[in-house]
């Protein structure tokens, strides 16, 4: 099993940094984890930002794998920040919000950014690394069938040669749409002990999905076949938030209604849309959506670290076969 698809492009030191641990644990065949960066400096109020950003780190390593958290630091992608740029991003304001579009601004400019779905993905491509976990993709948004407001995610997740592992999609947006346009991008969605959409805070959106995977073993499985074949591109793994974290599916729904006719109120538009749901949803429900917030993220990057370690597992197999 070879991961010569990934294009490790040879990238100019000044605009790559891949810290120690995460390049020796991907030359040596270990499971590496890709952390995003727009749930520190975007997603989550101070001081929760930080603690839970280094909570996720935590638990990947929990599972023996190795977290690499991406961001965009002085104009340089860095593959694995160290525990003072964690704090840098979730304490410093004007934090640019950098899909794959804003990469190349940001890096030409030498600013500081935090990386989306779309824009971690982007980045831990040219590192080689295959396993990456998020709270929740981006997707169509409610209206999008008229106003064409699809995330980039989506995008990415077909190009990009790496297991994404998330709670579904943001319950804020069109869930039907997302689903629907996933489909048509040929990009495998895998319920994780599952057959139903999971919707963020709440477990269960009622959308059937067309694969299930009830272990680890099974997802590194289905990624080989995936890589292995050619087939290339990405897989969507959605993992319910844990049961006793879960929001009411109705308060919720009620919360991101108010969320959204305010967001119309005051114009907001394009990437603010999805910060300003977030922080008027979680105003609307006193604070739950954050503690949920934070459950599923913990629960996310766990199970990305098992699927990793099981897909490492993998290859070190067939090293041993051939070996023979």
């Amino acid at each position: 099993m070879s991961d010569a698809t990934i294009p490790t492009a040879s990238v100019p030191p000044d605009l790559l940094r891949v810290a120690p641990e995460v390049a020796d644990a991907l030359a040596g065949g270990r499971a590496v984890v890709a952390l995003e960066s727009t749930v520190i400096a975007h997603g989550l109020p101070r001081p929760a930002n930080v603690e839970v950003a280094l909570a996720m780190e935590g638990a990947v390593r929990a599972e023996g794998a190795v977290p690499a958290t991406v961001a965009v630091i002085d104009g340089r992608i860095v593959i694995g920040l160290d525990a003072g740029e964690i704090e840098r991003l979730g304490n410093s304001d004007g934090v640019l919000k950098a899909s794959r579009r804003d990469l190349a601004p940001a890096l030409a400019r030498g600013v500081v950014a935090a990386t989306t779905v779309a824009g971690t993905l982007a980045c831990a491509v040219l590192a080689g690394v295959r396993f990456f976990a998020t709270g929740g993709i981006g997707g169509a948004h409610r209206g999008a069938a008229h106003n064409f407001d699809v995330s980039a995610d989506l995008q990415e997740l077909r190009r990009a040669p790496v297991v994404t592992v998330c709670a579904g999609a943001k319950s804020i947006l069109d869930l039907p749409l997302t689903l629907e346009y996933l489909e048509t991008q040929g990009v495998p969605v895998i319920g994780y002990g599952t057959d139903t959409l999971p919707a963020f805070y709440v477990r269960d959106s009622g959308l059937p999905l067309a694969h299930r995977a009830d272990t680890a073993e099974d997802v590194a499985a289905m990624a080989r076949a995936l890589w292995s074949s050619g087939l290339g591109g990405g897989m969507l793994l959605t993992c319910p938030i844990p049961a006793e974290h879960a929001l009411d599916a109705a308060m919720v729904e009620q919360a991101i209604a108010r969320a959204v006719a305010a967001a119309e109120v005051e114009g907001i538009h394009g990437a603010a849309t999805t910060p300003f749901l977030l922080a008027r949803v979680a105003e609307e429900t006193g604070g739950e959506s954050v503690a949920a917030n934070r459950a599923l993220l913990l629960n996310n990057v766990a199970v990305a670290a098992r699927c990793a370690c099981a897909y490492a597992a993998l290859g070190r197999a067939e090293v041993a076969r051939t070996a023979r």
